[in-house]
Order: C-alpha cells, then structure tokens, then sequence
C-alpha cells in the first residue's frame, strides 16, 4: 500500500485521498467500526476511536510519521495471544504488539545503510543556505538554535509555530525555514534525530517492553500502567511514567558519514603523539588493557571506546530536590580531546523523568542501552565511511561511567555512606560517628603512604597510634562479580524502600549492577570514576576553606573541637565554654597564636 502520503501537507489532496484510503483498509480489517486504535500523532495507537472522530484527528494532529508498519490495523500477524489480561484493568479483550519497540526506529536506519545516498540526500537538504545569499545559517544549523532557544526559554508549541511564521515572513520569499513546528520536527526526524518513549512502571519495577508489552499493571507491585486521575481514575492511554530513549546506534553510524567528523574518529590511532605523557584516555592503561585483551578490537581504529554519565538534574531551574530527571550521556574517545567533550559529540541516549530519582533501580532503566552495547560489542553493526567510500562492520566498548559520588553507588551497586562508604577499602573503612557533629568521620590514610613515610609513626598529630598496617587492596572486576552474584536484588520501590534480599550478608554492596551484563567489563581495571568538578568543589572548597579560616566555610568549628575531646585527641584544642562566646585555641596549621571565636 502507498504511505507517501503521510509525509504530504495535510492540507493537500494527496493527505486526503490517503487518509480515505488508510480508513478503508482499517474498516476491512476491524472488528468493531466504534473501535479502531487512532495513529494520529496524539493519541498514538493507545486511544480507539470511531472512523469520523479518526478522521478529524488525522487533519488536526496528523498521522504519527514513525507508524510505518500498520500492525494496529491488520498488515501483520498478531503476537500470539495465550496470556491471560484479564487483571488488567478490567480489560478483557486481547490486542496486538509490536515484538520490538525499536523496530520502526532501527529500520529507518537500515535503509540508509542499503542506499548511502538517500541520508547524503537528506544531508544536503538540511545543508542548504537558510535563504539565497546566505552565508551564516544553513536550514539546519538555524532550525536546531531555535530550538534550543525553545528549550531554553520554555517556549509553548503554539508560540514557537508563531515565531516560525514571523521569521518566514520576514527573510526572503524563498527561504527554507519550516513554517510550523510540525514542519521543523519533520526535518529533524528525517535526519535520524528521533526517540522511543518506553512506559515505566511509576515504582521503577519494569519497563513495558519485551515479554511486558502487552500489560496494562505492573507483576511486581501491581501499579498501573496509566496516570491516575481525579478520584483515583485511570486516564487511560497516558502512562504513568515514561522513559525518553534516545538510540545511538544510528547516531554513531551518522558520524561516520560526515567526512570530516570521520578523520577526527581515527586521530586516536593516526595523530596522536606517543611519548608517555598522559593526554588522552588512549594514553591510559584502561585503553591499552582492551588493545591486549581483544587485539582483533583494537585493530580497527574506528571501533569506539565510549564512557557514560549519569547524574539528577532539576529541570525546573529551582534549588530544591522535589522533581529529580535523570539524563545519561555518551561519550566518544576516539576524537581528539578539544572534541571529545564538547557539546555537539556529547550524545544523550535516555533521559530519565521524574519526579522521583531512579536510585538504585537505575538499571531498571539502563536495559535498552545495555541491549545496544551488547549488540555493538558481540556482531557489531554495518557503518559506512565517508572517507574511505566502504561499508564496515562498527563496533563499540564501555570503558566506564562518570558520576559523583552518589551516582556511583547507584550505578556500582556499592555502598557510599555509613560505615563501609569507601568502594577501595570496602569492610576495611576506617569509619566513626561523630558524636557532636552528627556525621560520619574516615580516617585511616596514612595506611596509602609509603612503608618508611615519617607520618606513619607519629602520634600526637593524628590519632595518638602508629599507622603500620598496609594499605588495603582493591578489588578486580572478577572479584567483585564473585561478591554480588551472592545477592538476590528485586529493583522497584514499595512504601518508598528498595526491595532487596541478599544470600550473603555483604555489608558494602547492594546488588549486581547491570553493567555486568557485558561481559568485558569485568576484565577493565577502571569501571566507574568520579567527576572532577565535585571533587573540585566540595573537596577543594572545604579545604581552603579550613586552612583560611572563611566564615561558613571552615569545617573547624566548636562541633569538631567536642568531638575531638570525646575521642580524647588534642586536648589542648578543646573549646573554652563562656557565658556569651565560646572561643578556640588557635589550630596547628594557623599563621596567628590567637584564639578565634
């Protein structure tokens, strides 16, 4: 059947004559006419409506472009439908699925890589100049800055089609700007810029995707699906929850279509300078453990090393933590560094939404992204290179993550507060709880110094004993595996807790994080690091704000001084209580004999 139509104006008459058609054939094969699932951009094939209210739908909203495969209305076969719905939702009636959600997203792709000339096509569309003459805006470059102004500014659909509309008519008569925001979407799908909306259960026990399809309440907690409304009823057809997949398989191939970025994607292999300075991760042992262990890997250049980062964000510019949304981001080490890390190879594959942080359930949600690893590092996927004009088989590894230091213990599976906090020393922290100040003290470092190092057999400047034990070791990825594969994890969250059993009692791991799912992982020598600009901040800040003594800054205060004379240290620095002000003696590393209030 003809489908060119769905990406006609709808005001033409091929749309019309098309949607006539795509009723008829939906009629054919429906089994109630008041029925029929609804593919317009809206409702999506989630709501089923009658054939006038389809139609009317389809001219206002227009069809969803990425519904290539009729499978709602009858051009192919149905899953197999022996499960059993009814506890869903009082729902009775059996409905067809898609098998793989990503199918309609992946096929588009693999059109490209059967005719490389039909994304150049595409390519030299968005490549033209935004009107003749123009030389600073191509019809890209100046659809993606207001967009971004849109994103930034919180600019409603309505307003930002009125801006088109204002912009069309005062550049030149013909111009390639889109003049709607339906238009300007169009572009961007075209160019492989799409996502997978996939439902989530609100507690973070599941995704409906694969064998969870086709249900309607989570198995798990029993949630369901749909967003609860007033009274407590079920809008059906407007999840609850939702997950924004970005797929980045058609975005690594896309890269590779681009001359340019395709040299930059082999410097690592052909400019970079080898003199055993550290300048980029391929200077680092974590790269060159994956040249030893997989030769035939590290033999093509152009397979990716990539890292990912997760963090929570607030969306809504507020310094508070009532709505947390989690995107993750990937990576590419293959360019040279002053590229690796700017925003335009900076690719954002899920975006997590709120308002409730993932926390440990994260792996809930890192399942589509981990089957797309897998699939990259185990057979790879056909790319092609712009430079060399060949089709070659693309493969990627995970060399890490990149969080703080919460985001690690969510994504590591390993505790980051209390008493076993430190993922190196593990049941080996030197940990105490401050009696005063409320919080948790990790001492302990001298055991990182050299054997003979001074500081090791002094007293009065520490905590009165000699420091003789060796430092602890830590350990490998093979070691860690052995430890979590003894715990029993059930993600979801119930009455706001983590479900989770262990087989062991193993005090500083709380489960086997999904990233063991690849099975080079455990092999890494580095599997998550922290980010420099906590480490900056927090770290750094608190430190010269100690050692300069700047008011709200300084974490010597008379809490820490109390603290000190209940663990019997430095007694000389106790504070001298008065009626009105407290004062303490001057600290060792001061310039001043004064004592400070």
């Amino acid at each position: 059947m003809d489908k060119e139509w769905m990406s006609k104006n709808r005001l033409s008459h091929e749309y019309e004559v098309g949607v006539e058609s795509f009723l008829k054939f939906a009629m054919r094969n429906a089994t109630d006419p008041n029925e029929i699932a609804c593919p317009c951009s809206r409702c999506g094939n989630l709501k089923l409506k009658d054939v006038d209210t389809i139609r009317a739908h389809l001219c206002c909203n227009g069809i969803d472009l990425t519904y290539h495969k009729w499978i709602w209305h009858g051009e192919r076969s149905t899953i197999d439908n022996s499960m059993n719905y009814s506890d869903q939702v009082g729902r009775d009636e059996q409905k067809t699925f898609a098998e793989d959600p990503f199918d309609m997203v992946h096929a588009a792709y693999d059109s490209y890589a059967e005719n490389p000339n039909q994304f150049h096509k595409l390519l030299e569309d968005a490549e033209k100049p935004l009107f003749p003459g123009c030389t600073k805006f191509t019809k890209l470059s100046a659809l993606v800055k207001l967009y971004n102004l849109k994103s930034k500014y919180s600019w409603s659909d309505k307003s930002f089609t009125d801006l088109l509309s204002l912009f069309g008519e005062m550049l030149p008569d013909d111009n390639e700007l889109p003049s709607s925001l339906y238009d300007a979407k169009k572009s961007l799908c075209s160019l492989g810029m799409n996502y997978v909306k996939i439902h989530a259960c609100p507690n973070d026990c599941i995704l409906y995707r694969k064998e969870y399809e086709g249900f309607f309440n989570c198995p798990i907690c029993r949630m369901s699906r749909w967003k609860l409304g007033k009274n407590s009823t079920i809008n059906e057809g407007v999840p609850a929850k939702v997950l924004w997949y970005f797929p980045p398989i058609p975005r690594f191939q896309r890269l590779f279509r681009n001359k340019e970025i395709c040299k930059e994607l082999t410097w690592h292999a052909d400019k970079r300078i080898s003199d055993g300075h550290l300048r980029h991760p391929a200077d680092a042992p974590a790269w060159k453990v994956v040249d030893h262990k997989w030769p035939d890997f590290a033999a093509e250049p152009r397979n990716l090393r990539l890292a990912l980062s997760a963090d929570g964000i607030n969306p809504h510019r507020l310094m508070s933590s009532a709505y947390s949304c989690w995107p993750v981001v990937m990576i590419t080490y293959n360019l040279p560094p002053w590229l690796c890390m700017k925003r335009n190879f900076m690719m954002l594959t899920l975006l997590i939404s709120g308002p409730k942080q993932p926390g440990n359930d994260i792996d809930v949600y890192l399942a589509p992204l981990i089957d797309d690893l897998k699939k990259l590092w185990d057979i790879g996927v056909e790319a092609y290179d712009a430079c060399q004009e060949e089709s070659f088989s693309l493969r990627a590894v995970l060399l890490w993550t990149i969080n703080d230091f919460p985001a690690y213990g969510n994504l590591s599976g390993c505790v980051v507060k209390g008493y076993h906090a430190c993922p190196v020393c593990g049941e080996e922290t030197c940990s105490t709880r401050l009696k005063h100040s409320r919080k948790m003290s990790y001492t302990g470092h001298r055991r990182f110094l050299p054997p003979s190092h001074p500081y090791r057999r002094q007293k009065k400047a520490f905590n009165g004993n000699q420091e003789l034990n060796p430092a602890p070791k830590p350990l490998t990825g093979h070691e860690i595996l052995d430890r979590v594969e003894r715990i029993n994890y059930r993600p979801g969250k119930v009455s706001g807790k983590c479900q989770m059993q262990h087989g062991d009692k193993i005090s500083c791991w709380k489960k086997k994080f999904i990233f063991f799912e690849l099975e080079y992982l455990k092999h890494l020598h580095v599997r998550h690091v922290l980010d420099v600009m906590h480490i900056e901040k927090n770290v750094c800040e608190s430190l010269v704000g100690t050692l300069l003594d700047i008011p709200g800054k300084s974490k010597d205060g008379v809490a820490a001084r109390l603290d000190l004379v209940e663990m019997n240290l430095r007694t000389d620095l106790a504070p001298k209580m008065g009626d009105k002000r407290n004062f303490l003696p001057a600290s060792c590393y001061t310039l001043s004999k004064a004592e400070k209030r």
